[in-house]
């Protein structure tokens, strides 16, 4: 598999889930030093591992240097304030500009490893769209598309799946499940084919640096990513303690497999909490059925 340049063109996003076991001090995770900056603000200068956030910042988007020394640097600047107050903002916390409690928790908590900011458009802010369910209630959907709405061709509503030779047997199952949950819910069909023939999309197990740009980290860090439309490629971290149900402290098989096909389909991540495309997943987390927000999803993406 050839190595691929992120966000060149955008329909090359790759979708990562990222997890913190709070269940496991064995497999804390990366992002846990946050933890130690925890009221920090604008002002504090030389605060050891300042600079670690600066990085997480910068890798989901918010902030971007024009000398990038201040990257490495641990000074809290008015760059470093204002990324902070947009992260709040898009996660719903008070926009205090500072490293408080509620920041934190956010920042430590699962999410996608793509950017929210990419090229300077603020996706999470982009994601809003009016439904009229009645004619007397409006409600906002909280569906989200990547930026230039990759898609599948209208022509090709059949999408067929394999398994590469490392997959775990009792993954197969519960992906063949998710696969027919969204076929229920949309105008795709999918069929599954022998792992040595052609497909549209492709699933399996790989560990740390596995060939595409986005090596997984061992267990506490990624768990899954995948490509939107229309490359077509789901990654397990196979380092993960994956299960099948809700296990505490392992990692639901079905559950990931629906929201990864979301992102194969071309769905972002949706706002609401109890729809499969939110980002966030937790241990011991299931997810069996997709949400109204995500079907619609589709079918906006898709005008059917």
């Amino acid at each position: 598999m050839h190595t691929m340049t992120m966000f060149k063109p955008f329909y090359l996003l790759v979708l990562i889930i990222t997890i913190s076991h709070s269940t496991s001090a064995q497999t804390p995770s990366p992002f846990n030093f946050i933890e130690d900056l925890q009221g920090c603000h604008k002002g504090n200068s030389s605060t050891k591992g300042l600079h670690g956030l600066k990085h997480y910042l910068h890798q989901f988007g918010y902030l971007n240097y024009l000398n990038q020394t201040h990257l490495d640097d641990d000074d809290f600047d008015n760059a470093l304030e204002s990324a902070l107050k947009t992260y709040q903002r898009n996660y719903r916390v008070p926009q205090t500009g500072a490293l408080d409690a509620a920041t934190v928790a956010k920042m430590t908590s699962p999410r996608c490893g793509v950017p929210d900011i990419v090229d300077g458009i603020n996706t999470m802010a982009r994601k809003k769209h009016r439904r009229r369910p009645s004619k007397s209630i409006h409600v906002v959907a909280n569906y989200a598309f990547f930026p230039n709405s990759p898609r599948w061709p209208s022509s090709q509503t059949h999408l067929t799946y394999r398994f590469v030779a490392n997959t775990r047997i009792d993954a197969i199952a519960p992906v063949n499940r998710a696969f027919k949950k969204w076929a229920s819910a949309t105008h795709f069909t999918f069929s599954r084919v022998a792992r040595n023939a052609k497909s549209d999309l492709v699933v399996g197990f790989f560990s740390k640096d596995h060939g595409d740009g986005f090596p997984f980290d061992g267990p506490g860090g990624t768990l899954a990513h995948a490509f939107a439309p229309t490359i077509g490629s789901f990654h397990y971290d196979g380092d993960e303690n994956w299960v099948n149900g809700a296990v505490e402290g392992g990692f639901d098989l079905e559950t990931i497999a629906l929201h990864e096909i979301g992102h194969l389909l071309g769905l972002g991540h949706s706002e609401f909490p109890a729809a499969v495309m939110f980002s966030v997943v937790s241990s011991g987390q299931t997810k069996l059925n997709l949400h109204q927000d995500d079907i619609e999803g589709i079918k906006a993406l898709y005008n059917v």
